[in-house]
C-alpha cells in the first residue's frame, strides 16, 4: 500500500496536468452533435463563446482585437468581455439589460473569448430559447423549447412589467475626500453594464455607455488639488465624463456598489508613494527582505479544528520551517518574522514591522475552518487585499479579522468599511501587480507540488495586510475544519511540505524580477470593459 501510495503521489501532478487539457465539449441536439473548443482550468471548463454560438446556430459577431463577442437572437443581444466576470443580455428592442455574474471571469486565449460554460447556461438559454443541462466532463445537452420572451418577460427577467423609465438615469454624485484619495459616488436608477476609460494631458476620461444624466447635478469645480474640475455631458446614448487632475493623480478604479445601480469611482494620490527613494527600489527589485507572518498566537488561537487543532500552532510551524529553508537556500535574503514563538501581535503591527524593515515580500501564513466539523472542505486558497467579490470570500475576511477582539483598541479599525478597502487596497496599486504574479506562482506551486488541493487566487478585506507597504498575499493553507486537511497541517511532513511549496514560488518570483513588465492601471487602457472586471497582468 506504501508503494502505491507514493507511486500516486508521483503521478498526480501528471494527472493535474492531463486534467487540465481537455480539448473539446460536444454540443448534443436532436439530431446531430457537433464539438467546440474547449479548456479547462482549476476544474472549470470553458469554452470558445463563438464557436458556441456558430453550434448552437446563433448568429454572432467577434471582434479579432479585443475579443469582444456578441451573440444575437429575434429578441436579445449576448455580449461577453473577456477577464470579465459578466455576461450582459440586452433587449433588441427596449427594456432593463440583465447582468449576470459568474463566480470567476472569462479568459482570452488565442483571440478567442472562452467562458465558463456550467456557469453560463441561464444568459444562454435566454438567446437559444431552449433548455440547456452541461453533463460532466464534456456534454452540453441542448433540450426543448422554452417560453417565448415575448409571451413571458416575467420568467426572462424576473421583475415586473413597468412603463419606459422617465427622466435620467445618472441622478447625481457624491464625493468623499480620504487621505489617499478621493472616492465618488454616481447615482444610477439603471444598471450599467460598461464603461470606457482614458487618461491623458492631466484628464482622466470615463463614459458609462447607454445611460443619460442630470449634467447640472453631475458638475463639479475647484473643490480640491487632485480633482480640479469634473465635466459631464451627454454624448448620444452615453454619458462622458471628464475629470481635470493635478500633478498628485496616480491611479483610478471604477466599479459597482454592491446590491445597487451605483458606481464607485476612486481617484488616487501618491501620498502613499513614501519617497522617489521607494520607487527606486521597486524598479531596481532589490529582493533582500522577505517578512513572514505567522496568523494569530498568544491569547489569539485563531480556529479551532478537529481534534483541538489550533490555527496558531499550524502558522507558526509552517513559518518557522518556511524561515529556516530561506536562511540555508537564500542566504543573501533576509527574513523577518512578525513573530517567532506563541505571542499575540496586533495586525496593524505585523505591517508596521514589514514596513520598518524594508520588506520586499510580506506573506501571512493562515488555516481555513468552517462552521461545521467535521466538513468536506478542503484545500488551500491565497487571496489579494481587495474588497471580497463573493460571499465566502467576505466570511473569510470576517473571521480573520476577528481577531481584533483581542487587541486593546479595535476601535481603529472601525473605519475600514467596503468604500475605505478600495481605497486602501487600490494604494497598494504601485505593488499590486507584483502581488498577482506572486500569488499566481504560489497557486501554480500549490496546483502541481502540494497534496492538498489549490482553491486558486481570490480577493478579500484583510486588516493584516492593510499596512504592509509591499507585494503581499495571504494564504489559507488548508480546512483544518477538514479530517484530512487537519491530518495534513498537523503533521511535520504537511507543513513541510506547504513551506517548500511556498519558498519554491518565492524562488521562481525572485528569479523573474526585472526581467518582465506590464502596465497594471487600467487608466491607460483604452478599451470598453464591463464593470468590476477583473485584470491580470500577463507576466
Amino acid at each position: 500500500m506504501k508503494k502505491i501510495f507514493f507511486l500516486f503521489l508521483f503521478l498526480f501532478p501528471f494527472f493535474n496536468s492531463f486534467a487540465q487539457q481537455l480539448e473539446n465539449v460536444y454540443i448534443v441536439t436532436d439530431n446531430q452533435t457537433k464539438s467546440v473548443s474547449a479548456w479547462m482550468r482549476e476544474g472549470i471548463v470553458y469554452v470558445s463563446i463563438s464557436e458556441l454560438a456558430g453550434a448552437l446556430s446563433i448568429n454572432y459577431f467577434e471582434n479579432d482585437e479585443t475579443g469582444k463577442v456578441e451573440l444575437k437572437s429575434n429578441y436579445f443581444l449576448l455580449k461577453s468581455t473577456p477577464r470579465s466576470p459578466f455576461i450582459v443580455v440586452t433587449p433588441r428592442s427596449s427594456g432593463t439589460p440583465k447582468v449576470f455574474q459568474l463566480p470567476t471571469s472569462t479568459y482570452l486565449r488565442g483571440n478567442k473569448t472562452f467562458i465558463p460554460l456550467a456557469f453560463s447556461l441561464s444568459p444562454l438559454e435566454i438567446i437559444v430559447e431552449r433548455e440547456l443541462k452541461f453533463e460532466k466532463p464534456n456534454r452540453l445537452i441542448v433540450g426543448k423549447k422554452i417560453a417565448s420572451p415575448l409571451e413571458d418577460k416575467k420568467w426572462m427577467y424576473d421583475i415586473p412589467d413597468l412603463p419606459p423609465t422617465t427622466g435620467y438615469d445618472i441622478t447625481g454624485i457624491s464625493i468623499t475626500e480620504k487621505v489617499n484619495g478621493t472616492l465618488i459616488r454616481v447615482q444610477s436608477k439603471t444598471v450599467i453594464p460598461s464603461y470606457y476609460s482614458s487618461f491623458k494631458d492631466d484628464e482622466l476620461t470615463i463614459i458609462f455607455r447607454k445611460v443619460n444624466a442630470d449634467v447640472q447635478k453631475t458638475s463639479r469645480e475647484g473643490f480640491s488639488s487632485l480633482i480640479k474640475k469634473i465635466e459631464t455631458r451627454n454624448v448620444g446614448a452615453d454619458v462622458e465624463f471628464k475629470f481635470k487632475v493635478g500633478s498628485e493623480y496616480s491611479t483610478n478604479e471604477v466599479m459597482n456598489v454592491p446590491g445597487s445601480n451605483d458606481i464607485i469611482i476612486t481617484i488616487h494620490n501618491k501620498v502613499f508613494s513614501k519617497s522617489d527613494q521607494t520607487k527606486k527600489n521597486i524598479d531596481k527589485w532589490n529582493f533582500d527582505v522577505v517578512v513572514i507572518d505567522a496568523g494569530h498566537g498568544g491569547k489569539d488561537p485563531g480556529a479551532i479544528g478537529i481534534d483541538n487543532l489550533k490555527e496558531k500552532d499550524v502558522t507558526l510551524a509552517v513559518a518557522l520551517k518556511l524561515g529556516e529553508l530561506m536562511k540555508k537556500e537564500m542566504p543573501d535574503v533576509k527574513v523577518v518574522y512578525t513573530r517567532k514563538d506563541d505571542t499575540f501581535i496586533d495586525l496593524y503591527k505585523r505591517g508596521k514591522i514589514a514596513n520598518e524593515n524594508n520588506g520586499k515580500l510580506f506573506i501571512s501564513i493562515h488555516c481555513n475552518s468552517t462552521k461545521k466539523k467535521p466538513s468536506d472542505a478542503s484545500g488551500a486558497e491565497v487571496y489579494l487585499l481587495r474588497p471580497g467579490r463573493t460571499q465566502e470570500a467576505i466570511e473569510i475576511a470576517e473571521i480573520e479579522n476577528s481577531v481584533i477582539k483581542y487587541e486593546d483598541n479595535p476601535q481603529k479599525y472601525e473605519k475600514l468599511t467596503d468604500e475605505n478597502f478600495i481605497l486602501v487596497s487600490m494604494a497598494h496599486s504601485a505593488y499590486m501587480k507584483y502581488s498577482e504574479k506572486f500569488a499566481e506562482l504560489l497557486h501554480k506551486e500549490f496546483d502541481v507540488n502540494l497534496q492538498l488541493k489549490s482553491r486558486g487566487v481570490k480577493q478579500a478585506g484583510f486588516y493584516v495586510l492593510v499596512g504592509a507597504s509591499m507585494p503581499s498575499v495571504l494564504i489559507e493553507t488548508g480546512f483544518i475544519s477538514n479530517k484530512e486537511d487537519a491530518k495534513f497541517l498537523k503533521s511535520a511532513t504537511g507543513q513541510n511540505q506547504v513551506a517548500e511549496s511556498i519558498f519554491s514560488s518565492i524562488k521562481t518570483y525572485r528569479n523573474f524580477q526585472g526581467t518582465k513588465r506590464c502596465d497594471f492601471h487600467q487608466n491607460s487602457d483604452e478599451s470598453i470593459r464591463v464593470l468590476d472586471s477583473s485584470y491580470h497582468c500577463p507576466f
